[in-house]
């Protein structure tokens, strides 16, 4: 099988490709832009990709193409549709990085809630050794406990963050914005329901067109001004010049996103000009990046591939 890693640096290059490699003639590429998917995959068999768009326009010409491999969870980058009607089978990985997102959830919460970056700057700068008192807490900041966790997508992330807010003792609430969700550990709400009363929202959905623009002005002014919002999920299911409008008229108190309407982040978005990390920490796309969820991200991709070869479907999503 002559198999063609479009992104090979989207798992980092710490992790090793040995495995992949032992499974066919492998082909690894840095990274690839929709210009150049076209010349890459065109004697490809398998696919494993993670950004690069795999449609009609860029497959047309790769005939011998029999399996696409995500390096991820997510597939909006592929046409399932016309992968379906080529006999092209896409194949995804699930819960390799739960456990990673669900702690950046927590981190950026907390950045935020106790706003570490200004006690940080305020020991660093020298101003707390120059201090009489023993402590300082001019910016307050409260307790996990006692309050309300919102969850938009109560997958194995949504569920694993479930968990530790309720650790955390907190009430946790969710919507659930297919509809189809099976969850009855915790209380499930209506949309304006886990607006008004969540003290903390945390997003952990799919793309989809019932969450594109999900959080939006309307949204953001429903929640409570005490209230803090965060992305884990994708971009595009916040507004990012809604929340820019949230932020700076403090219709929310803050908001820790690790994804941005695009990727990388474009400076003219708005949410660049906020640089008070008090109301908002930005990290580039990297709560599922742990060490062991990216080498766990390659050997499930070992794993659907090895069984692709024993006519099996394994994390298949377009039968």
């Amino acid at each position: 099988m002559k198999i063609v890693i479009l992104e090979r640096n989207s798992v980092g290059l710490d992790v090793s490709m040995e495995g992949i490699e032992k499974l066919g003639e492998a082909t690894a590429y840095p990274n690839t832009t929709a210009l150049d998917v076209k010349e890459k995959i065109k004697d490809a068999e398998i696919i494993i990709a993670n950004k690069a768009p795999l449609n009609e326009e860029t497959l047309k010409d790769a005939h011998d193409v029999k399996l696409i491999c995500e390096f991820a969870t997510g597939y909006d980058n592929v046409d399932l549709n016309y992968c379906k009607s080529r006999g092209i089978k896409v194949a995804n990985i699930v819960g390799y990085s739960t456990d990673a997102v669900a702690q950046h959830t927590f981190a950026l919460c907390l950045y935020v809630l106790e706003k570490l970056r200004h006690y940080d700057d305020y020991v660093k700068s020298g101003t707390y050794a120059a201090q009489e008192r023993f402590s300082n807490f001019d910016l307050p900041f409260t307790e996990l406990a006692g309050k309300t966790w919102g969850i938009v997508g109560m997958g194995n992330i949504g569920k694993k963050v479930a968990e530790i807010a309720k650790a955390f003792g907190c009430k946790v609430i969710f919507y659930s914005a297919s509809g189809n969700s099976t969850c009855t550990e915790y209380e499930r709400v209506d949309f304006d329901t886990l607006l008004k009363e969540s003290d903390f929202l945390s997003l952990h959905c799919p793309l989809s067109d019932k969450t594109r623009g999900l959080i939006n002005l309307d949204a953001l002014k429903k929640m409570k001004k005490s209230a803090i919002l965060i992305n884990v999920a994708r971009g595009p299911v916040v507004n990012d010049a809604d929340l820019y409008t949230a932020l700076t008229e403090n219709l929310i108190a803050g908001a820790g996103l690790d994804v941005t309407s695009t990727e990388p982040m474009k400076s003219s978005n708005p949410l660049s000009e906020i640089m008070d990390s008090g109301k908002l920490i930005i990290t580039p796309h990297l709560a599922w990046a742990s060490t062991e969820a990216r080498n766990r991200c390659v050997s499930e991709t070992c794993k659907n591939i090895e069984a692709f070869l024993k006519g099996e479907n394994r994390n298949i999503v377009n039968l």
